[in-house]
């Protein structure tokens, strides 16, 4: 599976976004679709992720409310929405799969197979 992130940009609080996952070369649906974003200095950390088996979302806890995980399997495309942005969302945003996913591992970083390149995030004050 190869995937295509987008959507990134220069934005100001309280803005939105919405980032794009297009994915190819693969059997899309049953994968799990997560989204990660890593600041200058810091870890890369879960942002959400949609599991594919199960068709069910999930997020990171200070963007519940803010941000939406959605697929389009016609597409085969992931889309985060991000609404009300704040600085701190600020980072490259990567997005990631993998279709071997058990739920407890679906936040951590180095479980997913295949990546693509990131798409920065930047949020002004």
């Amino acid at each position: 599976v190869q995937l295509q992130a987008s959507g990134g940009g220069l934005v100001q609080t309280g803005d939105s976004l919405r980032l794009s996952c297009a994915a190819s070369g693969g059997t899309f649906r049953s994968y799990t679709i997560g989204w990660f974003r890593q600041a200058p200095g810091k870890e890369r950390e879960f942002v959400a992720a949609f599991r594919g088996s199960a068709a069910t979302t999930h997020y990171l806890d200070s963007v519940k409310g803010r941000f939406t995980i959605s697929r389009d399997t016609a597409k085969n495309t992931v889309y985060l929405q991000m609404n009300s942005l704040q600085p701190e969302d600020s980072g490259v945003y990567y997005c990631a799969a993998d279709n071997r996913l058990i739920l407890s591992r679906i936040r951590v970083p180095d479980d997913y197979d295949h990546w693509g390149q990131g798409t920065q995030v930047t949020v002004s004050s």
